[in-house]
């Protein structure tokens, strides 16, 4: 999940859906609230951590950190050096996941389909959306910690991107690669604050709007694929926390257009075997997940 939310696109949810994690994460989650809290302060502390099901929760939040720390700089390199091949193994992974989640709804009716097309719409408008340039003062930093966090829990809907459209992507990743511990711990309040309060809204809709939700969720996921499309026409530029010249905004374009417009080669044989290693390994993880679940 860390490593997903590294990169503008992909959702550290969409993660936690395909490995059937996805409603115990935010049951969990929700579970923090005022109960957890007199618990903790009468120094019930078993009690408190079994309530909000501490043992899941800090594995969880242990492994996206360690993975923010440690791969973000490997994943811009990586988008750096190898776009197309980066690209095309996270559009994979989403694609496949699209149907995985879509198959879990047993019973079709009218609002489940327009709830569907209503997510893709939305997160193709999201992809398509220019970034904007926005202050740095830590106020902000909070307001952006907690809308990002929220876009990380929804499938599809990638918090790194949403960062993006905030104009404080460059400026988040260069402040946790700076250990610019005021910043960090401004941002990880503000995620904590939205964290809590939209952890108990999906847990709601989840319960009592299944079906439309699950559909809401998957058409999120297959219309973010614009945003991992690994042919790109760059229209903009933009100057980076460094002070040189970066993409802003671009827009999807076919692998032969690809060629014709940029020189470069647009691999389409290593697009096509890093999207199916994207598949392949969503489908095995589905696989285990679901061997796992039936042991115990």
């Amino acid at each position: 999940m860390g490593a997903a939310d590294v990169v503008p696109g992909v959702s550290g949810g969409t993660v936690a859906f395909i490995t059937g994690i996805y409603e115990e994460l935010i049951q969990s989650i929700k579970s923090i609230d005022g109960v957890a809290l007199r618990l903790l302060l009468k120094l019930q502390i078993a009690e408190c951590w079994k309530l909000i099901n501490g043992n899941f929760l800090i594995t969880i939040f242990f492994g996206i950190l360690v993975s923010l720390l440690s791969i973000s700089k490997l994943m811009i390199y990586l988008l750096n050096q190898q776009p197309i091949a980066i690209w095309s193994f996270f559009f994979g992974l989403i694609l496949i996941s699209t149907p995985l989640i879509l198959r879990d709804i047993k019973k079709w009716s009218v609002a489940p389909v327009l709830a569907f097309l209503s997510g893709a719409a939305v997160a193709y408008w999201i992809t398509i959306v220019s970034p904007a340039e926005t202050p740095t003062n830590l106020l902000f930093i909070f307001c952006c910690g907690a809308i990002a966090i929220c876009a990380m829990i929804l499938p599809g809907v990638s918090g790194a991107f949403i960062l993006l459209l905030l104009g404080k992507y460059e400026f988040m990743i260069t402040a946790l690669t700076n250990f610019n511990l005021p910043v960090v711990l401004v941002f990880m309040a503000g995620c904590v604050a939205g964290l809590l309060g939209f952890s108990h809204f999906l847990n709601w809709i989840l319960k009592n709007f299944r079906a439309i939700t699950l559909a809401l969720l998957a058409g999120f996921m297959l219309g973010s694929l614009n945003k991992v499309w690994p042919w790109k026409e760059v229209i903009s530029y933009r100057l980076n926390q460094a002070g040189q010249q970066v993409p802003a905004f671009d827009k999807s374009i076919a692998p032969w257009d690809y060629l014709t417009l940029t020189g470069q080669d647009p691999q389409i044989f290593k697009a096509i075997l890093f999207a199916m290693l994207g598949i392949i390994l969503v489908i095995g993880i589905e696989k285990v997940a679901g061997y796992l679940k039936t042991k115990s």
